[in-house]
């Protein structure tokens, strides 16, 4: 069916990552029907979402934790198997056991405000009428390198464009950042090279899990920010760096040797005030950013600068919901996200009828 020559649905996702699969499940078991109800554009030509696109190195054996999708587990991986040939394989497998309307490859370029409440979802491959919307895009399109003063004649890459050590094999290498993928870049480079780690903050390690209560106020915190309108920062931001194959190989290595920020790059490498570090490379594992640019002609952004949460809801739009963001960037976060959105969405528009659990 089709509305001013676009196809109508109920709910659009846009995403077919972890919280985007999560929400299409859970659309599913409400009653939505796959295609007339709703539809996932996914802007890949095959599943896997951002792990597609992970280093060839990165192993499910230093993986940085995975949950599995509701209602099928992940099968026992090999350890030593890629996780961007596992995990890609295990949401095609998801797909096709729940029977999920996804679309693609469809870009999607700009959700704008349509007569009679509803929203348009313009992209490369046509347009969709939606009664609602679960924006799912994760952040792996928007990798996020700091403006440092100064110009480095050497090679920059950040952790996105990472494909493993061996082109680092006997250079200098600098790599920047305090999260998981700088330690997971260090546990190998400094395998095959020498290596300089500069963080902005010193980093925090835990020495055993994480408990419940200490998650749960770490995920606060950056709840916070999503309820204050303001950018949102990484829930492993705020937990510190846990025990992890990576973490041991790099101590192991002696790569966990932490200098501060820089305060410039000079042509032959970086240097803080007087003392300068000639280097090769530098790897900027400083993070992404939410890709929601195609979300901008609805308005959503506070002063702040990020997008105001209630839940997984747009303060701004009770239609709009994202998913994978903020709080939910993680992979159990977005299981659960995808169920709030979902929640949220038959709250607004009602149950479909008859509103039957559907499985394939």
């Amino acid at each position: 069916m089709t509305v001013y020559g676009a196809t109508n649905v109920d709910v659009v996702v846009i995403g077919a990552g972890q919280a985007g699969l999560s929400a299409a499940y859970h659309l599913r078991r409400r009653g939505f029907a796959p295609y007339d109800g709703f539809v996932v554009l996914d802007a890949d030509p095959a599943p896997g979402g951002a792990w597609a696109h992970r280093s060839p190195s990165l192993r499910m054996a230093t993986v940085h934790g995975f949950h599995d999708l509701p209602d099928f587990e992940l099968p026992a991986p090999d350890p030593a198997a890629p996780a961007r040939e596992v995990v890609p394989g295990y949401f095609a497998a998801y797909e096709a056991r729940h029977a999920l309307p996804v679309v693609r490859p469809v870009r999607v370029t700009a959700v704008r405000p349509q007569l009679g409440g509803r929203l348009l979802v313009e992209s490369d491959a046509g347009s969709w009428s939606a009664r609602a919307l679960i924006n799912a895009t994760g952040t792996w399109t928007r990798p996020f390198v700091p403006h440092y003063p100064g110009r480095f004649a050497g090679r920059q890459l950040h952790y996105a464009d990472y494909r493993g050590p061996e082109e680092f094999a006997g250079l200098r290498v600098a790599v920047v950042g305090g999260g998981a993928s700088a330690i997971q870049v260090l546990s190998e480079v400094a395998a095959v090279a020498d290596t300089l780690w500069v963080t902005r903050r010193q980093p925090v390690f835990r020495d055993g899990p994480f408990s419940q209560e200490a998650g749960r106020a770490a995920v606060a915190l950056v709840e916070e920010r999503v309820r204050l309108g303001l950018p949102v920062r990484s829930v492993v931001s705020v937990t510190g760096l846990g025990p992890s194959v990576a973490l041991r190989r790099a101590r192991e290595l002696d790569a966990l040797d932490r200098l501060p920020m820089f305060d410039r790059l000079t042509e032959h490498g970086v240097a803080w005030g007087e003392r300068e570090e000639a280097v090769d490379a530098i790897v900027w594992a400083t993070g992404f950013r939410p890709e929601v640019g195609h979300l901008a002609p609805l308005g959503l952004r506070e002063p702040g600068g990020g997008i105001r949460l209630e839940g997984t809801q747009a303060a701004a739009d009770p239609r709009v919901h994202l998913v994978g963001y903020g709080p939910s960037a993680s992979t159990i976060g977005a299981n659960r996200a995808g169920r709030a959105a979902v929640n949220g969405i038959v709250a607004l528009l009602g149950a479909p009828e008859p509103a039957l659990a559907q499985r394939s």
